[in-house]
């Protein structure tokens, strides 16, 4: 019959309109995500080391996101691909320095044997990290987590991380019983991270020079 002929072609036509709608719509899926994963890949360092720069030269509060995105020649509306908010911007950097100071830690502590010797390369290590790798290390050292309060949690916890490193370390010394353990971590890593005030490179002291002296003064305090 000529009414069911043509009822037959309509629903092949919608069928065949509904396959190519599926494929048209997948086809922008993959050539979207495709378009996405090198343009990802390819910038973030970028991004990263310019926003470790601008958070240590001009601290995070002054920054905004325009001034990375000028700084890496980006449309600021493009920079929230990478990051949806600058307060997860600093967390990548945060992450970024703790991972540069902690393997640069672990692996000058896998040298020594002796628990003085381990704690003495960490601090080294540790300062070295401070004062000659640059941007990230400041960064992380710098901006405190409650400056920050809807990152601060993040913060905390990958401070805390790095922390137990040092607090494993200062648990292995042969101290007095009543030695205040935690007291002593806080006062070495205190006086390790406030030395970027005061240190001049190229002056009568190195980082390790300094840090081997805080340590040798702790030591023999505790001897006293």
């Amino acid at each position: 019959m000529p009414v069911n002929d043509c009822s037959d072609v309509d629903r092949q036509e919608e069928l065949v309109y509904k396959q190519n709608s599926r494929l048209f719509f997948y086809g922008r899926h993959l050539m979207a995500q495709t378009l996405r994963i090198p343009r990802s890949d390819n910038r973030l360092p970028l991004i990263l080391d310019q926003a470790a720069r601008l958070f240590r030269e001009k601290g995070y509060a002054a920054t905004s996101m325009r001034d990375i995105a000028t700084a890496v020649d980006m449309l600021p509306g493009s920079l929230y691909y990478h990051f949806a908010a600058k307060e997860d911007l600093l967390v990548a950097v945060y992450e970024e320095g703790v991972h540069l100071i902690t393997e640069k830690v672990r692996a000058a502590v896998a040298r020594h044997a002796e628990p003085w010797q381990r704690l003495e390369a960490a601090a080294v290590a540790h300062l070295e990290a401070l004062l000659k790798t640059g941007d990230y290390a400041l960064v992380v050292i710098r901006v405190l987590p409650q400056d920050v309060p809807k990152a601060a949690a993040r913060l905390v916890k990958l401070r805390d991380g790095y922390d137990r490193l040092f607090a494993e370390l200062v648990a292995a010394l042969p101290l007095p019983p009543e030695t205040d353990r935690q007291s002593f971590r806080l006062m070495l890593l205190g006086a390790l991270n406030w030395t970027q005030h005061w240190f001049r490179d190229g002056g009568r002291s190195s980082p390790r020079s300094i840090a081997r002296s805080f340590l040798r003064l702790l030591r023999e305090a505790q001897k006293a």
